[in-house]
């Protein structure tokens, strides 16, 4: 009975071992000169790259999606069909509301800065200097262009 109980024992503390290391696989780490930039993706204007941190943007579930977007780069006003959740990790971002561009009315986030909109929130964005921005939402992640003549998909 005794030998049973220690087998079993063990037996839980191996399974608990494997559950841990499929665990780690699952949890991917990076630091800034492991990450991977590509392309972004071809709903964004040309000029953007991209990093896929965590899982896939285009499934159903969470990602984690940085960009890294030059100076002078414009997405023009557009709505998420889920939440966007943006923290700015470098530069910064030009943030509006509303269904055009009123640059005056554009707030300006600086590295550090966070921000949550709700979905189908119309806003923009434009870039003064070369930024990286994090988004981690749910996927599949769309963007509807408010003018379709915006959509980048649509003039190709």
């Amino acid at each position: 009975m005794k030998i049973t109980s220690i087998f079993a024992a063990g037996l839980i503390g191996l399974c608990g071992m494997a559950s841990f290391a499929s665990a780690e696989e699952a949890h991917p780490m990076f630091t800034p000169g492991d990450i991977k930039w590509g392309a972004a993706p071809k709903v964004l204007p040309a000029g953007a790259e991209a990093a896929v941190l965590f899982g896939d943007p285009t499934k159903k579930g969470l990602f984690a999606l940085r960009l890294k977007l030059p100076s002078g780069y414009v997405i023009p006003p557009h709505t998420h069909p889920g939440f966007e959740v943006v923290t700015v990790i470098s530069g910064a971002i030009n943030l509006g509301m509303g269904e055009t561009v009123d640059r005056s009315a554009a707030k300006p986030l600086p590295a550090g800065s966070f921000f949550a909109l709700p979905p189908g929130t119309a806003h923009f964005s434009y870039f003064d200097e070369p930024s990286i921005i994090q988004i981690t939402t749910n996927g599949p992640w769309r963007i509807r262009y408010l003018n379709p003549a915006d959509d980048p998909q649509k003039s190709q």
